[in-house]
């Protein structure tokens, strides 16, 4: 196998508890770990949530309001303050990217002034195929869609869906499990080998997207042939929000990048004695006559 360039993704989301400053040092940290990608969400709350609006949060102690909706009003940015942050990611030289909700929030950000390349379906949307026929049919550049909560056969309907627009090659699907955070034991890695063995030769690519804790797993995601890498980042784990104890730190954001970087430059088939071993190899080798 041959090993792309790994690519992580920082997925700030909603981690940012709507405070615009927030958000652009969540930017400014993400950058200096070295990921590629500093992702938000973007949602018409309205449009999206319906009679579930004036809902009361099924977590109280997490809510910025009084009802689920406003919880997530005082989360949201608006299609300005999204692309003040695009800007800022320029500023930092790390991309920006977001994810869309509902076909609403599609629209404004595919018709904004916004340079990107990709959109991103969560899981939770997936079979949303309003959602899923105005991208295949507006939005030019890559679409990533998460698998959580997705069964086989409704995968095999996704991608048909993508087949039947030709744009299957734009798809990116991400291996993904949806619990905050997830055990061990069911983010089942060698889903990556079956959706690979699956639709490897029919999307782009196939990555993983992980709400675990640490970060040994990635590794082990991309040595299976995941090199896109998104995980969940705040500055601190204890902060209030639903997403938080499922996020990396700064520190741990740093390592993946790190850790993803040398597992790359290792990962290579040896031919023969390599140049730094010569030395050692006249000093030490023992010839058997």
């Amino acid at each position: 196998m041959k090993y792309k360039k790994p690519q992580v993704i920082a997925e700030i989301g909603c981690n940012h508890a709507g405070n615009i400053s927030l958000a652009k040092k969540l930017i400014d940290v993400a950058a200096l770990s070295g990921a590629t990608y500093a992702k938000f969400q973007k949602r018409n709350n309205k449009y999206l949530l319906k009679d579930d609006y004036n809902k009361p949060h099924p977590n109280p102690t997490n809510s910025f309001g009084s009802s689920y909706g406003k919880h997530r009003e005082f989360l949201e940015f608006s299609v300005p303050q999204h692309y003040l942050l695009f800007k800022h990611c320029q500023k930092r030289k790390i991309k920006y990217a977001t994810s869309v909700w509902e076909v609403k929030s599609a629209e404004s950000i595919v018709k904004s002034k916004i340079n990107l390349d990709y959109l991103k379906i969560p899981s939770a949307c997936n079979l949303d195929f309003e959602l899923l026929e105005y991208l295949v049919k507006k939005f030019d550049n890559k679409i990533h869609l998460s698998l959580g909560m997705t069964s086989s056969n409704e995968i095999s309907r996704i991608v048909e869906f993508f087949i039947k627009y030709n744009r299957n090659k734009d798809l990116i699907l991400y291996s993904c499990t949806s619990d905050y955070p997830v055990d061990f034991k069911n983010i089942c890695l060698l889903e990556i080998n079956k959706l690979k063995d699956k639709y490897s030769k029919i999307v782009d690519t196939i990555a993983f997207s992980g709400h675990h804790l640490g970060i040994s797993v990635d590794i082990a995601a991309y040595t299976l042939g995941a090199h896109l890498v998104e995980r969940h980042f705040t500055l601190d784990r204890t902060m209030k929000g639903t997403d938080h104890s499922a996020s990396l730190e700064p520190e741990g954001l740093r390592k993946l990048v790190r850790n993803l970087k040398t597992t790359y430059l290792s990962l290579k088939e040896k031919d023969g004695i390599l140049n730094c071993e010569k030395f050692q190899r006249k000093k030490l080798k023992r010839k058997i006559k």
